[in-house]
């Protein structure tokens, strides 16, 4: 009698979202070997024999305050060219699968419930999921739109803070692919028995920043001005139309360049909705800098490509890199990753080349078990 493999629960935050919609019709797609696994780091030669959960081992469950069901999102997404038009009926058995794991979020208009309430709520949903699938651990993975920041003296949680807690309160792993405060909220402090990354998923322009910013400062070239611009419509576009979203999406990409240039140079990020854009993008960003002898010149760089699939297959990869972690008994946050956050831990370089070396010195931890390095 052969053993059944373990299984590995993803529970995700705005499950009927863009960015889910694709982590899970992507997901099923690359398992079944219908689409290669472009974008995938943790399927590259390097993290083989980490121990990472195997893609068809990952069973998807989720909370959302919006009712589309999956199927019919993921036909809306094939609609816009984010999805081939094939996919939704080739991965359907699977949209279906997650959408019947999908349940109620919050809070919603009128919800009188308290923070304690939504929490146990939450936590509860996340525990019968994992129960219900005979899951070896799970992994919560907040992917919902952008939230404005706390307000100072706010007494409730927002609603990434309330998931971060029933995740923890359920035993689950935690990601952070927003930047809403989630874990971070001063009420939630440690210490955990779980372990937790984020936030903000890097996926375009900041990546671009992270190499170029530490370009420039190994060229020893003065950056005078870094300015940028973000089109962008879908759910984020309407959220970030938000000033308070958009200022707790631009920390990161400030940070970015205030931690590979030692200065932060003129210039701001401005972030507008375009509807009509749907689920694609284009940043362009204008750097002035100087060279030898005051030589003035500029770099203008212009990223356009489509949000759900440049975050998918980071999501995949965090949810099976924490997940791995969760298994070797690591706990607490796990700066390695940073590689995949425009907000990574403090003390974790912005360089993504010295981020890409620190994620492989991590997979020698998982393969180990957990141990930390010799020497560390």
């Amino acid at each position: 009698m052969t053993s059944t493999p373990s299984r590995t629960g993803i529970w995700l935050i705005g499950a009927r979202g863009s960015v889910a919609t694709t982590v899970v019709a992507g997901c099923a797609a690359v398992a079944a070997g219908l689409r290669p696994p472009v974008g995938m780091v943790t399927l590259t030669p390097h993290f083989v024999g980490c121990g990472l959960p195997d893609l068809g081992s990952l069973v998807f469950g989720g909370h959302d305050v919006v009712s589309c069901p999956l199927p019919k999102r993921a036909e809306q997404l094939s609609a816009q060219g984010v999805l081939s038009y094939d996919l939704p009926s080739a991965v359907g058995r699977e949209l279906a699968a997650a959408e019947a794991e999908i349940r109620v979020g919050g809070p919603v208009v009128d919800d009188l419930r308290e923070d304690h309430e939504l929490i146990s709520r939450f936590a509860e949903d996340i525990a019968a999921f994992r129960m219900r699938n005979h899951l070896a651990r799970c992994v919560v993975v907040n992917v919902a739109s952008t939230e404005p920041a706390p307000r100072q003296g706010e007494e409730r949680l927002p609603a990434s803070s309330l998931y971060a807690a029933a995740a923890l309160r359920a035993g689950a792993a935690y990601v952070n692919f927003t930047p809403s405060i989630g874990l971070q909220h001063p009420a939630l402090s440690g210490p955990y028995d779980v372990p937790f990354a984020g936030r903000d998923g890097k996926t375009g322009q900041t990546m671009l920043r992270a190499v170029l910013g530490p370009m420039f400062a190994q060229r020893a070239l003065a950056v005078r001005s870094w300015s940028g611009t973000n089109l962008l419509g879908g759910g984020d576009g309407a959220a970030l139309a938000d000033p308070a979203a958009a200022a707790a999406k631009n920390a990161g990409k400030e940070r970015v360049l205030a931690d590979t240039l030692g200065t932060v140079p003129e210039g701001v990020v401005h972030i507008d909705d375009v509807p009509s854009m749907g689920d694609w993008k284009t940043a362009w960003d204008h750097i002035a800098f100087e060279g030898f002898l005051g030589a003035r010149m500029v770099l203008q760089t212009t990223w356009q490509g489509c949000d759900s699939a440049l975050a998918a297959p980071l999501v995949l990869d965090l949810a099976r890199l924490v997940a791995r972690a969760h298994e070797v008994g690591l706990t607490g946050p796990l700066p390695e990753l940073g590689f995949y956050f425009k907000d990574p831990d403090p003390g974790v370089s912005s360089s993504l080349a010295e981020q890409y070396m620190a994620l492989l010195g991590f997979t020698e931890r998982l393969r180990a078990g957990g141990l930390p390095e010799v020497g560390a």
